[in-house]
């Protein structure tokens, strides 16, 4: 049942009711469970029906056009290469509600703490082999049909994200003060890693490719969250992936995928040059992931991800102290937060 005490439930309560009388649910006793969420204002619930294959509901905060939801677009690319994800099965436009196929609770996260080294090894080489499918797929398929090849990661949003970690996690967080010169040393510091991100060759790009977003179902893994795919570098997901803030990852284990990659993507030898180009990237994302954290904490007053922020913040430490290019842009951030020093 949904928890009536919430103040929105009313609200809730009568999209999934809605749903569910027009789908003909209503009459069979169905259940409904709250499922936990992402970091977005959508809400999910699992709908138990007897003697039949449960759903999950999507509620959307507003209502949608169909057709034009980034998830039904971007779903329709994917099917096409074909990578596992879940299959659309009702919707209701006016509702916001997007009915999905349930792939159940666990995460390729959840998971881990129960795999054998041996079953680690092999999901993660899937995963990476997804990412491959879904760079050479995507550069096949492209199209202006489907949105993700018509945004990207550039000069403008990588910017962005890196004065959303200032904003949420330096400021709001942390509570610092920055001075009007470092905050403009930062800026310019942080211009010249953006600027060579932005510059490189795009390939389509889930956005957001951790432990958290990969369903493990019937041994396979399924690809959820990627409505906001887009084109970017072709680190970004390996970068969300390897240095996933959910999840430790040994560096052999990193260094190893890593080769994997580029040998599915007949780029052995190029471990080296892909490796610097990865790390630059790590250093952008999971700064980035710094602001989302600190913007869940004080803003949304979600403490969750608190937990997530000291693996990152080693993370970030790490790659720039294997950057010396970055030199003075790891002064200026130890000035801001001790544990780069």
């Amino acid at each position: 049942m949904v928890d009536k005490r919430q103040p929105e439930t009313a609200d809730v309560r009568g999209k999934i009711d809605g749903y569910l009388q027009r789908s003909g649910l209503a009459g069979r006793s169905p259940r409904v469970v709250p499922l936990t969420g992402d970091a977005s204002d959508r809400r999910y619930f699992r709908i138990l029906v007897p003697d039949a294959q449960s759903i999950v509901l999507s509620l959307n905060s507003v209502p949608f056009k169909f057709d034009t939801l980034p998830f039904v677009n971007v779903a329709r690319l994917l099917e096409k290469m074909p990578v596992p994800i879940p299959a659309v099965l009702g919707h209701a436009e006016d509702l916001g509600v997007l009915a999905l196929a349930d792939l159940g609770d666990v995460t390729l996260q959840a998971h881990l703490g129960a795999a054998t080294p041996a079953e680690h090894a092999a999901l993660y080489r899937q995963a990476v082999s997804l990412i491959a499918t879904l760079q050479r797929r995507g550069a096949e398929l492209e199209s202006p049909e489907y949105l993700p090849y018509g945004i990207a990661f550039d000069v403008e949003k990588l910017t962005w994200e890196l004065d959303f970690f200032i904003k949420h996690f330096i400021e709001a967080y942390r509570g610092v003060v920055i001075p009007g010169a470092a905050r403009d040393e930062l800026g310019r510091e942080f211009a010249v890693a953006v600027n060579a991100l932005a510059s490189e060759r795009r390939v389509l790009c889930h956005r957001d490719y951790h432990s958290r977003n990969l369903m493990l179902h019937d041994e396979q893994l399924y690809i959820i969250d990627f409505q906001d795919a887009r084109m970017g570098p072709d680190t970004y997901d390996l970068v969300s992936l390897l240095r996933d803030s959910y999840v430790d990852l040994p560096e052999e284990t990193v260094s190893e995928l890593l080769a994997y990659y580029l040998a599915l993507s007949g780029r052995s030898g190029e471990e080296k040059q892909f490796r610097q180009r990865f790390d630059v990237m790590a250093l952008q994302r999971n700064l980035k992931a710094l602001g989302t954290f600190g913007y869940q904490t004080t803003a949304r007053r979600n403490p969750v991800y608190i937990q997530y922020i000291p693996r990152t913040l080693r993370y970030v430490r790490t790659n720039l102290e294997n950057l010396p290019q970055f030199s003075r842009l790891h002064e200026l951030l130890a000035d801001l937060v001790e544990e780069f020093r």
